[in-house]
């Protein structure tokens, strides 16, 4: 799934609430993040419901981080999934590079976003956005260990 793909299915979608429903789908096709990496170090802070967010950087060069990602609430975690749609297999300067609120804006999701979800949404995209950046840094010196978040 890309997404273009996301945004193509949007756009058929008639109204909001089978738009929801396609986002609930969404996250319900999300894969179990293993309880093991359900930590509070992987905790997103910002959310108000929990949401834990796992970075592996690829041994390639540029390196491309994959995400894994999980949450305890249903739209929550298809808005996850949207997320990792987004960012995964991306390198670090690509992830930088995206335009988050044009794509919200495509989706037509952030006004539909109660205030608290908007918050939560934004907070998952900084602590992607943080990781890239750590993965960048790390990337330049590759003596210096990797950052905390990053396996």
């Amino acid at each position: 799934m890309t997404i273009d793909r996301i945004i193509q299915n949007f756009e058929i979608l008639g109204d909001w609430e089978e738009r929801y429903r396609y986002v609930i789908d969404l996250g319900r096709k999300l894969p179990d993040l293993d309880n093991r990496h359900k930590t509070e170090e992987n905790r997103v802070k910002g959310c108000v419901s929990n949401v834990w967010l796992v970075t592996h950087v690829q041994d390639e060069q540029p390196p491309r981080l994959e995400f894994e990602a999980d949450s305890d609430a249903h739209i929550v975690r298809g808005l996850v999934a949207i997320l990792l749609t987004i960012f995964s297999g991306k390198t670090a300067a690509e992830i930088l590079d995206v335009d988050v609120r044009g794509i919200l804006e495509q989706l037509d999701l952030e006004k539909h976003l109660s205030p608290s979800r908007s918050n939560g949404f934004f907070s998952m995209v900084e602590r992607i956005q943080t990781l890239a950046r750590a993965a960048s840094q790390a990337d330049r010196t590759p003596e210096t260990p990797a950052p905390t978040g990053l396996s």
